[in-house]
């Protein structure tokens, strides 16, 4: 059995997130993002939550392998916890920028020794609530 692909640094997450959707691995998908994560695709609504959100975000990207490029552009890293920004853009097979975003996220490191995303704002990070 062939060991799955870890990010061995914060800003190797994306490449893998990019290789397993081009690859149609929902399965390695997932394995970036931690079981606890929460990723504010749209900045204007409800965080989606753990696996089953990132599928729900992923499915139709992996399902048509699609290609995702990323930048990140910065990267600090304090224990088990790392910051990153970047930009990406995803595509399809024809060069069609089907959409794209300046992101923001936390990274946290598994007991496996792989960096994962644990808040991921991949077009700007949510408003905060007022009560």
């Amino acid at each position: 059995m062939t060991e799955r692909k870890i990010a061995k640094h914060p800003h190797q997450i994306a490449d893998c997130v990019a290789e397993f959707v081009k690859n149609g691995d929902m399965e390695g998908v997932l394995s970036m993002f931690h079981p606890g994560c929460r990723v504010a695709m749209d900045p204007d609504g409800a965080p989606m939550e753990g696996h089953d959100g990132v599928r729900e975000i992923f499915q139709d990207f992996v399902a048509n392998r699609l290609i995702l490029k990323a930048t990140v552009t910065g990267e600090m890293i304090n224990g088990n916890t790392a910051i990153l920004q970047g930009e990406w853009t995803i595509e399809d097979h024809d060069g069609n920028t089907l959409g794209g975003g300046i992101s923001t996220e936390v990274a946290k490191l598994m007991e496996h020794g792989g960096w994962t995303y644990f808040i991921d704002c991949p077009i700007r990070v949510p408003k905060p609530l007022r009560s």
